[in-house]
């Protein structure tokens, strides 16, 4: 079924926006900095036609987090928090956290966000008696957007009583939101399953900092970029006429990187000139490094300063999630920004949106081996250099800018 939504954004340009009409407050609820976001509400402050405040409702998660999934102590090495104005409220939980619905517990939120008097709310996420009391408080006195990007790609098929009482549930609370922005077509259908009507959905594209990742922030970046990369490929005894696969993130069933190692070890076989660079860390670590002498490099965690070389070092991106919980999978545009073709799995939801076979990428079956094998063949005897201007142009309707055009038109 087709459904006709109030607004989309196609071929939107960093540099195409122009801010004419009165300022708009907007007062964004989030649980904390995140390095997706924080470089957007920059960017949204910065335009010129929105006056920002961020509301961050976890205020424990300043600094060093233990990062459970990695298995470390991290802290982003860019800057989250400067460019715009925010907030951090007082968080009473007495096990502070965004993993459970008590973890965010602030008394004084809904006046703070009073005391702004914004035209329109923005919250991230439902899932915390904060921002559920706020979505309520609010309904009916200030236009209230919710941002979200769950899909149904992981939903069992069949009736259950689990599922049927979790959509009275999501019908329950979204009631208490006038719009949502949606990133894509896997959303969207969530959305409409959750009891919200067409006109209701506002398709707001997910974006990362394309500047930074394609080096066109200043001058010569890119091609420093990319030197670099070649440099580090021959200090990791990489052959540089080699085809290299990158996969870059957590170590972890849902990500199946054990998939990937599998499929690439029946590639290298029949492609001895092929190689597969995997950086992160995670609780499969240990068990990934022992399956194999193919020559796969692992690197460790690498923060985020350094990924848009990071992306660099491989030809190709791969990203097998199996899920659940691959509601996007950032490291698609990232990868893309930094003019990689992607493969990535039908349970990645940027597949359907960003991905064409052939054009900038693979989508292959979540889990299929022999489906991820193919697509890594036609990767060794592809033009990746088109490939990856392709990926690299697809990439620029993800933007901030188109993010910001859609909150413009809602003016």
């Amino acid at each position: 079924m087709k459904y006709s939504f109030r607004y989309s954004i196609s071929k939107v340009s960093s540099t195409s926006l122009t801010f004419s009409q009165p300022i708009s407050s907007i007062a964004i609820i989030s649980t904390h900095p995140i390095q997706y976001n924080a470089p957007l509400f920059r960017h949204l402050a910065a335009s010129g036609f929105f006056k920002v405040k961020v509301f961050y409702t976890w205020g424990q998660a300043q600094g060093k987090v233990i990062d459970k999934d990695f298995g470390i102590e991290r802290e982003w090495d860019i800057d989250l928090l400067s460019g715009y104005d925010q907030a951090y409220v007082e968080n009473t939980a007495s096990e502070p956290g965004s993993h459970h619905y008590k973890g965010i517990i602030n008394p004084s939120l809904i006046s703070e966000v009073k005391a702004f008097n914004p035209d329109k709310i923005i919250v991230y996420g439902w899932k915390f008696k904060s921002h559920l009391q706020l979505m309520r408080h609010f309904k009916g006195k200030t236009p209230l957007y919710f941002r979200g990007d769950s899909t149904l790609l992981d939903e069992p098929a069949g009736f259950s009583l689990k599922k049927a009482f979790r959509k009275l549930l999501l019908k329950w609370v979204y009631r208490y939101v006038d719009f949502v922005l949606s990133p894509g077509t896997a959303t969207d259908a969530y959305f409409i399953n959750a009891g919200l009507s067409s006109t209701q959905i506002i398709r707001a594209p997910h974006a990362v900092d394309n500047e930074r990742f394609s080096g066109s922030e200043m001058p010569d970046k890119h091609s420093f970029y990319e030197g670099s990369a070649r440099n580090w490929r021959k200090e990791l005894l990489i052959s540089e006429d080699a085809k290299v696969f990158l996969f870059a993130g957590k170590f972890e069933p849902k990500k199946d990187p054990i998939l990937l190692v599998k499929a690439f070890v029946r590639l290298h076989q029949h492609f001895p000139n092929t190689h597969l660079i995997m950086v992160g860390n995670g609780i499969l670590e240990e068990e990934l490094e022992k399956m194999t002498s193919t020559p796969i490099t692992f690197l460790p965690f690498q923060n985020q300063s350094i990924m848009p070389l990071v992306y660099r070092l491989g030809d190709v991106f791969v990203l097998p999630s199996r899920g659940p919980g691959e509601t996007w999978g950032l490291a698609i545009n990232e990868a893309m920004a930094c003019g990689r073709p992607v493969i990535a799995s039908d349970k990645c939801g940027a597949a359907a949106d960003m991905i064409k076979d052939n054009e900038n990428g693979f989508i292959f079956k979540a889990g299929v081996d022999n489906d991820l094998y193919n697509c890594m063949e036609k990767m060794v005897n592809a033009d990746l250099a088109s490939m990856g201007a392709r990926a690299q142009e697809t990439v620029q309707y993800f933007s901030y800018a188109s993010f910001a055009s859609v909150l413009q038109s809602l003016s």
